[in-house]
């Protein structure tokens, strides 16, 4: 992955005379080493500075970006087809640059006996696969910071950047996987910095897309060049009720809702299809079925809000802000999404307020069940574990579980069946370097559905965890800081400036482990 060279002095480059020390200044400098001067041998292996070794778990790597990679994307049908985006460099005017890469090029990694990496540098020694790009993402002038394939089908990958602009590439893959031929179909900018981009997962409104900008604003577009070849990015919704930079956004499952946070510390849940209108659940503003901001002094977090994800049912919207502080909220029910399962947390009742919540709803069971607004809007939990910013959130698929991933380096999980409590507090999670992202295995199955966790950090290490087992209380009395850590993935380069894993994308299975590093390297890590 990387090579070193011997340390060479600049004066080796000079062309005059080697400048001699006199015969008698030879005993002073003697002198000056005897005694309390001796100076170590190694004295100058330390003013140049140590090599760096780095443990390298991966399978394969691609090293071909010039800066941070800050975006990493996986086609939802063919999870081997990699986006990575980042930076040409860090100069100020440096542009963005983005590739594809294949992943089924890397072969597994054989189980050897312990004796075969006895002599490391022997030549028949394993060594990760070095991958080549499919395809470059450019037109970009600033850094790409944002990445993802449309769904259902992936026709469409989609970049965002610090330029505004939204670029797009249609995506064609022949039946066998392989061969995949990218083209770009156009650009929009509507702001000037894109932050975020999401694909809507509804089947009804295939290859639409949603983007969070810099300035606050919230887009939604539809890409269909077959309708209309002189306007392929068509503009669906667009709004404009964060009042600072809007930070992170998810949709539903169903995609019918799009749920957005803002460094304005305001959450929105937009009707983006008008589904809620035409039910008449809509709050005042017409366009969102629960808006909350600073006027709510239980919702309000100050220093803002970074982080949002929606349960799997659709019913509830956690969101993570500044000094550990998550909030949970009700959400309406807009389809017949799979019931999550039963829960025992109690909705706080609460007045309609100024930003268009609704009231709790009523204790009769059976009318909360035939009112598809019942509890929208409900604060049904304000928690405050961790002791910095909350950067990632995820329910798990399977089981009522939710992971929040924080600054401080700790991993907190909460247990939705039992009003939120914690089940689990990893303080040690990434060795007090932040974490970045947390994110459940989708499709785990059998006595681990819904129960692995993965995770990445600053450190640049990336963790797998078992969140059966000890529960918080259980493991204070162990002091287990890591217990729950299955696997471990080292490679990337951790702590401090340029060093760090800023994302990772796992598929469905959790098999294979992309990641996107800070040190300019994609690794790829098996399970």
């Amino acid at each position: 992955m990387s090579s070193s060279k011997p340390y060479q002095n600049p004066a080796d480059d000079d062309d005059s005379e080697p400048e001699m020390i006199a015969e008698d200044d030879v005993q002073e400098v003697v002198d000056e080493m005897d005694g309390d001067g001796d100076v170590p041998m190694d004295s100058d292996d330390e003013e140049q500075g140590e090599e760096l070794v780095l443990e390298n778990d991966g399978i394969a790597y691609f090293d071909q970006h010039k800066d941070s990679v800050f975006a990493i994307a996986q086609h939802p049908v063919y999870p081997h087809l990699i986006a990575t985006g980042g930076s040409e460099g860090d100069a100020d005017d440096a542009p963005g640059k983005g590739y594809v890469i294949d992943i089924s090029a890397a072969p597994s990694k054989p189980v050897l006996p312990p004796s075969y990496n006895s002599d490391p540098s022997s030549g028949s020694a394993w060594q990760p696969t070095e991958l080549q790009p499919l395809f470059a993402i450019e037109g970009h002038t600033d850094s790409i910071n944002a990445l993802t394939f449309t769904l259902p089908r992936g026709d469409f990958l989609v970049s965002g950047g610090m330029d505004g602009r939204l670029r797009v590439y249609a995506v064609g893959v022949p039946s066998s996987g392989t061969g995949a031929q990218f083209k770009f179909v156009g650009e929009s900018q509507e702001t000037e910095e894109v932050n975020w981009v999401s694909p809507c997962p509804s089947p009804a409104h295939p290859n639409t897309i949603a983007l969070g900008a810099s300035d606050g604003s919230v887009w939604v577009f539809t890409i269909d060049p077959a309708s209309d070849p002189s306007n392929p990015i068509q503009i669906i919704q667009s709004y404009f009720l964060h009042t600072a930079s809007c930070t992170a956004g998810t949709w539903s499952s169903d995609g019918l809702l799009l749920a957005t946070v803002s460094e304005d510390s305001s959450l929105h849940v937009f009707d983006v299809f008008g589904e809620a209108a035409a039910k008449n659940i809509v709050t005042d503003n017409g366009q969102t079925v629960v808006s909350l901001a600073d006027a709510d002094q239980r919702f309000f977090v100050e220093g803002g809000l970074y982080s949002v994800a929606i349960s799997p049912s659709g019913g509830l919207v956690a969101v993570g802000g500044a000094q550990g502080a998550i909030r949970v909220v009700g959400l309406p029910r807009l389809s017949a999404q799979p019931a999550s399962r039963p829960t025992t947390q109690r909705a706080v009742p609460v007045q309609r307020g100024p930003a268009g919540r609704r009231a709790a709803p009523s204790s009769n069971s059976s009318n909360a069940q035939s009112d598809p607004s019942a509890g929208a809007g409900v604060v049904l939990a304000a928690l405050n574990v961790q002791s910095d910013g909350i950067e990632s959130l995820s329910f798990s698929p399977q089981q009522p579980l939710l992971a929040a991933g924080s600054v401080d380096g700790s991993i907190t999980i909460f247990d939705a069946a039992k009003s939120f409590a914690v089940r689990k507090h990893i303080r040690g999670a990434h060795e007090g370097e932040s974490v970045v992202k947390v994110d459940f295995v989708r499709a785990a199955t059998g006595a681990t559905a819904g129960w692995l966790l993965t995770s990445c950090g600053l450190d640049g290490v990336v963790r797998r965890w078992d969140l059966r087992g000890a529960t918080a209380t259980q493991e204070a009395v162990a002091s287990g800081q890591t217990a729950g850590l299955i696997k471990e993935w080292k490679g990337h380069r951790g702590g401090g400036e340029g060093g760090g894993v800023l994302g990772f994308v796992q598929g469905p299975d959790g098999e294979r482990v992309v990641t996107a590093g800070d040190d300019s390297v994609v690794l790829v890590f098996e399970a």
